[in-house]
C-alpha cells in the first residue's frame, strides 16, 4: 500500500512530466494499434473472401436424384467438408437468372447441368485440401468436370502468407519504437527523482523497496497510455469510416484488455530498465 501511495503522490509532485509520460505511452501504442486495426480489418476480409471457397461439381445428365443424395451424404462424412448441396437443372436455372439477370432470356434448363457445390469447414479450405477434396470428387462416374478456381484459390492464399509475415515484421518494428520511446520516457521520470532515490539509498532502503514504486508509477502509465490509445484509435477508425464509407471492425474486449494489459507490461519493464541502470549508478 505505500507503494501505491508513494507512486500515486509521484504523479501530484510532478503532473506535468507524468502527463508527458503517459501522452509518449499513448502515441507509441496508438501507432501499434492502427497497424493492429489494419491487419485485423484485412484479415477479416480474407477471412470473408475465404468463405466463398468451394467446389461445383456438374453431373452426367439424367443422373438419378436418389444417386445424387447418396453420394452428396458419403461427401458429407469427408473431415474436411462442412456443407454439400445439391443443385438441379432448374435451380441452377434460377440461380443463373438472378445472378447475371441481363442474360436471363439467354439461358436454358437444357444447358445448364445438375451439381454438387461442397463448401469446406474453415482450416481446410486451402489449396492442398481443396484438390484432395476435388480429386476424391472425381472418382464417382457421373461427375463430368469439377470447378474450384484453383488459380483464384492459390493467389488468395498466397495474399493471406504475405499479408501475415508482412504485419508480423511490421507489428515487432512498432512493438520495438514503442519499447524504445517508453523506456526513454520512463528514464526521465527517473532521473528527475534521482536525489531522492539517492537519499532513500543513503537511509539503507533495498534496491526492492526503491524499485517497486516506479514499477507500480510505470505499470499505471502504462495502462492510461493504453487506454488513451485505444480512444485515439476508436476515433480515426470512426474517421476513416466516415470518410471512406465502409464499415470496420475494431477490437473487441479481449483485445482491448490485451491492449492495456501490454502497456501495463510495457510501462514495468521500461521503468524496471530505467530504475535498474540508475541504481548501479548511485
Amino acid at each position: 500500500m505505500l507503494s501505491i501511495g508513494t507512486a500515486i503522490s509521484a504523479f501530484r509532485r510532478s503532473p506535468l512530466l507524468s502527463a508527458l509520460s503517459v501522452t509518449t505511452i499513448a502515441f507509441s501504442l496508438f501507432a501499434f494499434g492502427l497497424f493492429g486495426l489494419v491487419a485485423l480489418n484485412i484479415r477479416d476480409a480474407l477471412r470473408r473472401v475465404e468463405e466463398r471457397v468451394e467446389i461445383r461439381a456438374f453431373v452426367a445428365d439424367k443422373t438419378p436424384v436418389e444417386r445424387l443424395a447418396a453420394v452428396a451424404a458419403e461427401i458429407g462424412a469427408y473431415p474436411e467438408v462442412g456443407i454439400v448441396e445439391i443443385v438441379t437443372q432448374e435451380q441452377a436455372l434460377e440461380r443463373a437468372r438472378k445472378e447475371l439477370g441481363e442474360f436471363k432470356d439467354v439461358f436454358d434448363s437444357a444447358i445448364l447441368p445438375a451439381s454438387l457445390d461442397v463448401k469446406l469447414k474453415p482450416g481446410f479450405r486451402d489449396p492442398g485440401h481443396v484438390r484432395s477434396v476435388a480429386g476424391r470428387m472425381r472418382g464417382y462416374d457421373f461427375v463430368d468436370d469439377i470447378r474450384f478456381g484453383e488459380e483464384w484459390i492459390t493467389q488468395l492464399y498466397k495474399l493471406r502468407n504475405i499479408a501475415g509475415v508482412a504485419g508480423a515484421a511490421l507489428g515487432l518494428a512498432f512493438a520495438a519504437v514503442a519499447v524504445i520511446i517508453i523506456g526513454a520516457t520512463i528514464r526521465m521520470a527517473v532521473l528527475a527523482r534521482s536525489t531522492e532515490i539517492s537519499i532513500m539509498r543513503f537511509v539503507g532502503a533495498t534496491d526492492g523497496f526503491i524499485r517497486r514504486p516506479f514499477l507500480i508509477e510505470g505499470s499505471i502509465k502504462g495502462v492510461l497510455g493504453g487506454a488513451l490509445a485505444l480512444g485515439l484509435t476508436w476515433l480515426a477508425m470512426r474517421a476513416l469510416e466516415r470518410y471512406l464509407q465502409f464499415e470496420t471492425l475494431f477490437f473487441d474486449g479481449q483485445l482491448a484488455t490485451m491492449g492495456l494489459l501490454f502497456g501495463a507490461l510495457i510501462g514495468f519493464l521500461g521503468s524496471a530498465v530505467s530504475v535498474g541502470r540508475h541504481l548501479r549508478k548511485v
